[in-house]
Parts: structure tokens; sequence; C-alpha cells
């Protein structure tokens, strides 16, 4: 199969999410360069404008990069607080940039800002789709980042790589385009002389042997090419192709072009919430299994019931994802449990029924339904 007709995929894809990171948009000093702004969203406005053009979900970062300028910051601080007010004022900006390149073109723009928790939580992670469906349907643009004003280190996606993944799989995506200052990824360090760039990575045995640098050129960013390969790594695992090259060449990206480097599904699509909660939750608490129960819920398939707990650590509330962790330590699973902490210890070890009897029937249930729990070992 040629590298031609692989980028057919990128061809025949109906729903697009584009991710383009901090360095891509700003200086490196802070704030917008609206030269590259307005040059994305030429390349995003083309492509909707084809014959049968696909749907485009934009995820984009800069906030917090296009925030350090007005608040006379030289650099990215190191500390949370400062980077929330410095997303607090890049935000606005980014997105009146954005509004008003595409009102060139005539195209309405949609901010949607999430968190990790609006992920992981079913109604929350209904309402996002259900949000970004509509603006595509409506024909708006989408456009998409981490809620860094409010995001706190527990409930970060980490990166906005990781969240173009994972919207990808949210709104049931063709295809995923990251944009980055480097065209595609490398055998080595892609400054030094004698390393080249892949073409294609078919799997991760694709990968072995290979230097994969952690971050990028201009500072601005949390990101690099670790993020990238990871985020690939979690889209084509869902069933979705990965296209990887530099901003400069979106538009050939998106024209099926044989630019940067193609990554091919390795998966199909799984259940959408699950994939958020392995990838995208934060545990706040663990419960540790006796053997029968480890047998069940990871081989079995089952839920995670009362009688199988035999410890609870950490402070959580009915609806928090908790690992799940088997008799050596090591986590199993990870689950949205429908106990609060102070509720489970007097629960374990103890069937349902018996609880039901004495507790009430709202006590008759799982800690972790199936339908809620990821597995994380084989």
């Amino acid at each position: 199969m040629t590298d031609q007709t692989l980028r057919q995929e990128v061809l025949t894809a109906r729903r697009i999410v584009v991710k383009v990171g901090s360095s891509s948009l700003t200086t490196a000093a802070g704030g917008l360069d609206a030269d590259r702004v307005d040059a994305l969203v030429d390349t995003l406005a083309k492509a909707r404008s084809q014959p049968a053009a696909p749907e485009i979900v934009l995820v984009s970062s800069g906030a917090i990069a296009a925030g350090l300028a007005p608040l006379g910051l030289d650099r990215r601080p190191p500390d949370l607080a400062r980077q929330q007010a410095a997303a607090s004022v890049g935000q606005g900006l980014l997105v009146a940039r954005y509004t008003a390149s595409f009102a060139r073109y005539g195209v309405r723009v949609g901010q949607v800002l999430l968190t990790a928790e609006d992920a992981s939580r079913r109604a929350h992670y209904r309402n996002a789709y259900r949000t970004l469906d509509q603006l595509l349907a409506m024909g708006a643009m989408p456009i998409v980042n981490e809620n860094d004003t409010v995001a706190t280190a527990e409930i970060k996606f980490g990166d906005n790589d990781r969240l173009a993944a994972l919207v990808a799989h949210l709104v049931r995506a063709d295809l995923l385009v990251l944009l980055s200052d480097v065209d595609g990824l490398y055998d080595g360090d892609p400054s030094k002389p004698g390393t080249s760039r892949i073409d294609q990575v078919s799997g991760p045995q694709d990968l072995d042997g290979i230097e994969i640098g952690s971050s990028g050129k201009a500072g601005v960013g949390t990101g690099g090419m670790v993020t990238k390969v990871e985020a690939a790594r979690i889209a084509t695992g869902a069933g979705i192709p990965v296209v990887l090259t530099a901003a400069s060449q979106a538009a050939d990206a998106l024209a099926g072009r044989p630019t940067g480097t193609l990554f091919l599904r390795t998966g199909s699509r799984s259940a959408d919430r699950l994939l958020w909660l392995e990838h995208a939750s934060s545990p706040r608490g663990a419960l540790q299994l006796d053997p029968g129960a480890v047998e069940a819920v990871v081989t079995g398939g089952k839920s995670l019931l009362p009688a199988g707990v035999t410890r609870v650590d950490g402070d959580f509330s009915a609806g928090d994802p908790v690992d799940l962790l088997g008799e050596n330590g090591h986590i199993v699973a990870r689950g949205l449990v429908n106990f609060d902490a102070r509720e489970l210890p007097r629960l374990l070890g103890r069937s349902t029924r018996e609880l039901a009897q004495e507790l009430g029937a709202a006590y008759e249930r799982e800690v972790i339904h199936r339908d809620d729990l990821v597995i994380l070992r084989g």
C-alpha cells in the first residue's frame, strides 16, 4: 500500500479535529502573532469551502502565552495562580482574534472550554458532545481549549495534545491533525545532521529506539514531541488516524498530501467515556480489592460489589474516579465510584442484599458499575 493511498484516509475524513500549539500562534516573548493566526484561519476556511468539505473542530492552545505580554510577564510563570491569571487575559484575546479572522469568511466562532472533570462525568460529557455537535450543525467553528482559568493541577489534562486526541474521540472525528513547529516526527533531534523524518507509523513497534524530544522550540507551551506521540497513541488506539506536521504545512495535511508523519489507526472506537476515564481523569482515591474481586472485575467484566473491597484510601465523593488495586498494590482498573469515602468503610465485605436489609434499598447497588470501569491491566 503506497503512502499516497494511505492518505486517502485524510481525503475521506468527514469530521476533522485540528490542534495548533502555542508556538505556532505567538511570539516567544508572549502575545499573539496576528499573521500566524490569519494564515491558519485562511487554511481552515479554505478547507471548509471545498466540495464535500469536512466539518472541522479547532483545538487551540495559546491562551496563557497570549496573556504574558499584557500582564508584563516575560515568560510562562511556574506557579498555577499566575498561569490562571495569564489564561484569563489571554483567552479573551485569543478568541477575539479568531472571531475577527474567521469573520472575513463569514464564519461564526464558538468557544468551548473544558476541564478533565467535564470529560469524565457522564452528564458533563454528554453536554460537551451536544454543544460541539450543534455548533458544527449550525456551521460554526468550535474552538476548544482547556479551561486554564479554573483547572487545578489535580484536574488538568496536562497538555492540549492529549485534549485534542480526546476531543477527536468525543466528536467522533475521522482524523486528527496535530500542528506544531516541527514538520513531523524525526528519528532523532531534527536540529542535528543525520536525522530524518518518519513518514509513517503503523504501530508502537515503529518507534522502538526512536529518541523523542520533550520540549518545543519556542518555550511558551507545555507540550513537545512526547505529548504529540502520546496523543497519537490515544487517538489511533481509538480508531482515529493522525497527521503530525508543521503549522505552515496545514494546507497540505488537510488536502491529503503526504506531509509530516502519518500515524495509522491501531484500534477501533471504544465506549466514549471510558477513553476519557483512562486518559483524562485523575483518581481521587483508591480501593483495595480481594483476589476474587480482581478476577471478577478484570477477567469477568463484572461490577465491583462491596463484598470485594478490603480497604478505602483517599477523600472522594460519589461520582469521582478512583483506582482499583490488586493485592500487590498495582492498579488494575479505574472507575467512577457510587459512594463517598466516608460511607464505604461500613459497607466493606458485605453483600448488597445484607446492606439493603439493614440500611435500605439505596445501598443495594454496586460500588462501581461495570459500565463505569476501565481495565488498566490485561
